[in-house]
């Protein structure tokens, strides 16, 4: 009997979350090692306590766990307690649930199995959803703000508008509206990346083209110089036309923003270690550059550098785009100051 107690005692300590055990009279027959940690007693003095004074949990209102759930009482066809929050003597959140065990529908409660949790997973989960309604309503509001407001004026002045003074409104409504659906798109790009469920649909692509298509688009709304070097016969890479655009924009748009200066976008053929073509993107700026000691925060999300921030989901979809792509990206020191970004697509295997 003193092995089979010592091997379910070896067998909760090994589980990564805390284990109580209760018999039938409400009296605690186990308590794991992490369940004593967080309830901050002796895995040996708890047995044989009773469960409400061994599971000295409360809520923000004082009550505590056991009188709430009365796990013994109830009807017969109970057979848990749902996950619940609840609060440890220090303050600490902790998820708990239970499962109650009857011989018989017609039979008393014979064990009541605890189980407690860490919050940190869950507290930082709701932080990441926070994080992102914030950054969603942030994002969304200046540009919706201007449809609104230039919208507005076209329907309550439209007799007193001349033709130029109308198409620059359309004009800017049409930009905001631009906006908020790339805006969107990244969102839901994010989701995916995150769930595994990103579709592409990769073909060959030339490199130069896409690349200098993005760049003709950003000069068109911003007074910063944005050169292109793209050498003539490169590689085609192997691409999803519209995701590799993505991964362009989001890179000249943040050298735009970030740098003061010039912006110098390169294509470069790369010729891999199994003489498979591909190219190299190369984006530099002449802003403040990036540390090297935050330069992995850059992919998470959320990352914002500086006063002039976007969403901070761009680099966090850029780096989940060229990965799925099979491609890396690097950041480091531009030549003349400012951040560089490196980006090695893969090429067209020919077989």
């Amino acid at each position: 009997m003193d092995d089979a107690c010592d091997s379910a005692q070896a067998l909760a300590d090994a589980l990564p979350d805390g284990v109580v055990v209760a018999d039938g009279d409400g009296r605690v027959t186990l308590v794991s090692a992490v369940a004593a940690q967080m309830l901050g007693l002796d895995p040996v003095a708890g047995v044989g306590r009773a469960l409400g004074e061994v599971l000295a949990l409360q809520d923000q209102d004082g009550r505590d766990w056991f009188t709430s759930n009365l796990p013994y009482d109830g009807l017969a066809t109970r057979t848990a307690v749902p996950e619940q929050p609840w609060l440890l003597q220090d303050g600490t959140e902790v998820l708990v649930a239970a499962r109650i065990h009857r011989p018989a529908l017609h039979r008393p409660v014979a064990q009541v199995a605890i189980t407690l949790r860490s919050g940190h997973g869950r507290a930082r989960l709701d932080r990441e959803r926070s994080d992102l309604v914030a950054t969603v309503a942030h994002e969304l509001r200046s540009p919706l703000t201007g449809v609104k407001g230039f919208v507005q004026a076209l329907l309550n002045r439209w007799d007193k508008l001349n033709d130029d003074q109308k198409k620059l409104m359309l004009t800017t409504v049409h930009a905001d509206s631009e906006r908020l659906s790339r805006l969107i798109a990244e969102l839901l790009d994010v989701a995916r990346i995150d769930t595994g469920r990103l579709a592409l649909y990769p073909r060959p692509s030339d490199a130069a083209v896409l690349t200098g298509r993005v760049v003709e688009s950003v000069r068109a709304s911003t007074s910063r110089t944005i050169e292109l070097d793209a050498p003539d016969g490169l590689p085609e890479i192997q691409a999803d036309p519209d995701k590799f655009t993505q991964v362009v924009t989001n890179l000249i748009e943040n050298a735009v923003r970030h740098g003061d200066g010039r912006v110098l976008v390169t294509l470069a053929p790369l010729v891999g270690a199994t003489d498979l073509a591909g190219v190299r993107l190369t984006v530099d700026d002449e802003g403040a550059g990036i540390a090297p000691e935050i330069r992995k925060r850059v992919f998470t999300k959320f990352w914002k550098h500086g006063e002039r921030g976007g969403s901070g989901l761009g680099m966090y979809l850029v780096n989940g785009l060229i990965r799925a792509h099979g491609g890396t990206l690097k950041i480091d020191d531009a030549p003349g100051g400012g951040a560089r970004i490196m980006v090695v697509w893969p090429g067209v295997e020919h077989r």
